[in-house]
């Protein structure tokens, strides 16, 4: 239950962030529900694919699909509100990625796939929807700038297995992982910490 209404989260997470970028350049209602969708349900996706799971998740459990149109419209309506927030795009998305990074480690432990395997799939459903909503909003994917994004998420990982090795309950161990890549990634972006250039 508790890994359930991670998941949700997560969603409803990112399907404000993708809503609000597409709102941003100007989409019309079912454009900005496209975007909304394919950022909130694009990693998990690809994830249930690479894994073999099909039907994928949001196919088969209706509370996907409730809350993205659920955040989506809640994100027109309350738009002057969210948008006076400065920081609500990359707070929605940092928390989408911390709840995502999570869900998708703990779906490879399920299936008994090896830990590196697990946190790449992890990261895999954290970044591939921001990918998706920023190539359809003509945006340079974060994922491929500077900034420290995907890095986050393995980070996360890391302590998200670490953790296992110790006597504590799995929610508390979603709970901490999640955080470590949600504060990894506020630090980073606070002091403008980035990884370094290959460019001259």
């Amino acid at each position: 239950m508790f890994f359930q209404v991670i998941d949700i989260l997560a969603t409803i997470a990112f399907a404000i962030s993708g809503a609000s970028v597409a709102m941003n350049k100007r989409l019309d209602v079912f454009g900005v529900l496209i975007v909304a969708f394919v950022a909130a349900a694009g990693g998990g996706t690809l994830r249930d694919l690479l894994i073999g799971q099909a039907p994928v998740a949001w196919m088969t459990n209706m509370h996907y699909a409730y809350a993205i149109v659920g955040a989506t419209f809640f994100t027109i309506v309350f738009q002057n509100k969210i948008n006076y927030l400065r920081m609500s795009l990359f707070l929605f998305d940092t928390i989408g990625i911390g709840l995502f990074t999570v869900v998708g480690l703990e779906k490879g432990l399920l299936i008994g796939l090896h830990p590196i395997i697990c946190i790449a799939l992890g990261t895999i459903t954290a970044c591939f929807g921001g990918i998706i909503r920023d190539i359809l909003c003509h945006e340079i994917p974060v994922i491929f700038r500077k900034e420290i994004y995907a890095t986050a998420c393995i980070a996360g990982g890391v302590v998200y297995f670490a953790l296992k090795q110790l006597p504590i309950g799995d929610n508390l161990i979603f709970v901490i992982s999640g955080a470590t890549v949600i504060t990894i990634r506020l630090i980073v972006v606070k002091f403008k910490i980035s990884l370094p250039s290959i460019y001259r």
